[in-house]
């Protein structure tokens, strides 16, 4: 086997189960903590595709009503290469009015990878908290709160972007 892996040979895979256990997890972890009266928060935003789970857990758990999104793309001109990337910009926002300057807003997201996305929002909602389930090195920086910490070339495969199927022994068939 070759000592250099594709990124997807170095797989995180998680289940429906395990997402909503970490996610979970993830609200223990902020209850009580929020701005408000008896630590709550005012809303829960989830970061569009991936924050979406986790942000609906969240909510549900600390029993938070208000519930918006935000969707932040990245554009790619050619392959998507890293030198052909250009600036992340959000293609649909939360309301305006809920949010002001971020203030007892709880944004949720998946995964923080590089932290560009959440270093882009953080720019609009500078108050606002930032949690998300699972944290690259690259990114720790950017979350205020996270659950798992995972290397920064590991690819992390969502329940959502996975179909079951046979896959081959790690070490190959006899």
């Amino acid at each position: 086997m070759s000592a250099e892996r594709l990124p997807h040979e170095k797989g995180f895979h998680v289940s429906w189960d395990q997402i909503h256990r970490d996610a979970r997890a993830l609200a223990w972890r902020l209850d009580g903590k929020g701005p408000g009266e008896g630590g709550t928060w005012k809303a829960v935003v989830g970061i569009t595709r991936g924050g979406l789970v986790p942000a609906m857990i969240v909510s549900r758990e600390l029993d938070i009503r208000m519930v918006d999104s935000i969707s932040v793309k990245s554009y790619h001109s050619g392959g998507g290469k890293a030198d052909q990337r250009r600036e992340a910009q959000v293609i649909k926002a939360p309301n305006p009015e809920l949010m002001g300057d971020g203030t007892g807003i709880l944004i949720v997201d998946d995964l923080v990878d590089s932290g560009k996305t959440l270093e882009l929002i953080r720019g609009l909602y500078p108050k606002a908290h930032f949690a998300c389930v699972y944290a690259k090195p690259e990114g720790e920086k950017q979350a205020d709160t996270y659950i798992t910490s995972v290397s920064q070339d590991t690819w992390i495969f969502f329940p959502w972007d996975m179909a079951l199927q046979y896959v081959q022994p790690f070490r190959g068939a006899d």
